[in-house]
């Protein structure tokens, strides 16, 4: 073998070597945001709002159908998804929280891999890879709502999966990539409608990347796989027009904002709210930056550039349409931080490569996860006195204890999941309380008002009740009914 041949061999070994190290590195940083995730999913993870959701999947579990059995104003893939987990596994939120927490770890790790394989810096792979796992699985958001029992785990998953076949069927994928693209699309806004602006966006891309009579073929096939994504609604609406319409229309757009107050000053607050989050600047500023970067970067591989315009598309669509949600939350926008990740290690290499050594990414890259690694740190310490499953497993235990049996108790939705007993009719999604109705609309939609409710309390309907909300205590004069209560921090427990 010649000397040339030799010092090429020994190149080529040297340059495997690192790829592998990069790798493993790679590895042991996802493996570290898989324990961490499925271990707080399993201690001190919850969100106020999966009540309602794992009271919808606990019915449906047991055999109630949606909409027509309970209200439950949600698309339905992630109900039906945590019914057969709760059937399967048991009536616990431990087994929800797991699967939640996967799909959140296997979103960071499929963004992080495919920054790995397509960035075109190969010195700079592993640190925009590292970067864009942290800029998603340190990122408040994602910590305090990926893995609880809500749709934001699943949907974060299934779009990004969606993105990711996407921009390989435009590289060369298979004839049936555009009906698989709409299914997992179509399954993330079957699952959440927060998502339902990714699927027109992929429809478009689809066809763009479709040649002739092809581009009919994929359009009729990306159609039918969001139609297959939506056939429990379909399903519904065949069998009852009216509360599948309520939930998943009317409710929407005429009942969310119902008793909420200056809904504008509200989403005014939450809109400027990135203003005072030093990731939320970091993530949109190294995303701007690395979309400038590129559209003005003629040296990467126009393939590369066409996939991270899709991901900012998606991103602006999703930005646009939670936006304009009355009330709109912070937490909804979620989805878009994988999108945004991908963006912005572009635009960090840019930035870094011009402020330090281009030859060494790892400080300019320690720096900022140092710095994304503090806020979610900051995150977990203020949030341990907040409340957590364990509170309302006291509540749960005390209501049972003062409660005879046979007798009717109101509470909030996750004691009666933790209880394992169906609620009342119209107290399965307390958000209906704000809603006033006829009475024979009450009745179809299994909703029931506040004026309502205080009334049964008066009459002595409930032989234990338990609120967190200061202004049902005092406008429905509690202790005036109930001889008997116990607080539980923010909480109170009244029986008689």
């Amino acid at each position: 073998m010649s000397d040339s041949a030799a010092m090429l061999e020994r190149s080529q070994d040297s340059e495997l070597r690192k790829s592998r190290r990069a790798w493993y590195w790679l590895g042991a940083v996802l493996a570290a945001f898989a324990a961490g995730y499925l271990v707080y999913s399993q201690t001190t993870a919850f969100v106020w709002d999966e009540g309602f959701h794992l009271v919808a999947a606990q019915l449906i579990a047991w055999g109630k159908t949606p909409y027509i059995d309970f209200a439950f104003p949600q698309t339905l893939l992630n109900a039906y998804f945590n019914a057969g987990v709760l059937r399967a596994i048991g009536d616990r939120w431990q087994a929800v929280h797991v699967f939640d927490a996967l799909f959140t770890i296997a979103t960071i790790a499929l963004a992080a891999i495919y920054v790995m394989r397509r960035f075109p810096e190969p010195r700079w792979r592993l640190a925009c890879a590292v970067l864009t796992a942290c800029l998603i699985g340190l990122n408040t958001t994602v910590v305090g709502f990926g893995p609880i029992a809500q749709a934001y785990g699943s949907g974060m998953f299934l779009l990004f999966t969606a993105y990711l076949l996407a921009v390989a069927k435009a590289r060369g994928g298979s004839a049936w990539a555009a009906f698989v693209i709409a299914l997992l699309a179509g399954a993330a806004a079957g699952s959440t409608l927060l998502t339902a602006p990714a699927v027109p966006v992929l429809f478009v891309w689809v066809l763009l990347n479709s040649r002739g009579s092809m581009r009919t073929r994929n359009a009729i096939l990306f159609i039918a796989g969001v139609l297959i994504a939506f056939t429990p609604e379909i399903v519904l609406f065949v069998r009852a027009p009216q509360q599948t319409w309520f939930n998943v229309v009317r409710y929407q757009a005429m009942f969310r904002r119902v008793n909420w107050g200056d809904v504008g000053a509200h989403d005014f607050d939450v809109l400027t709210d990135w203003s005072a989050s030093a990731e939320t600047l970091l993530l949109a500023g190294f995303a701007l930056l690395g979309l400038l970067y590129i559209s003005k970067r003629s040296g990467w591989p126009r393939d590369v550039r066409r996939e991270h315009y899709l991901a900012f598309a998606i991103a602006l669509a999703l930005g646009i349409y939670i936006a304009t949600a009355h009330p709109t939350f912070g937490r909804y926008f979620i989805f878009m931080i994988p999108f945004l990740a991908i963006l912005a290690s572009a635009g960090f290499y840019h930035a870094s490569t011009r402020l330090f050594d281009p030859e060494r990414p790892f400080w300019p890259s320690a720096l900022l996860v140092l710095v994304l690694a503090t806020a979610a740190a900051k995150f977990l310490f203020d949030d341990r006195d907040a409340t957590h499953w364990s509170d309302y497993e006291k509540i749960a235990a005390k209501i049972h204890e003062v409660t005879p049996q046979g007798q009717e108790y109101f509470a909030d939705e996750m004691v009666y999941f933790l209880l394992k007993q169906q609620p009342p009719s119209g107290m399965e999604f307390s958000y209906s309380h704000k809603i006033e109705l006829a009475a024979k609309e009450e009745a179809l939609y299994h909703t029931i008002s506040l004026k309502e409710l205080k009334e049964q309390v008066a009459h002595g309907r409930f032989f234990t009740f338990e609120t967190c909300k200061d202004e049902i205590m005092d406008d429905f004069e509690l202790d005036k009914h109930y001889p008997h209560k116990q607080e539980f921090d923010d909480c109170t427990v009244y029986w008689r």
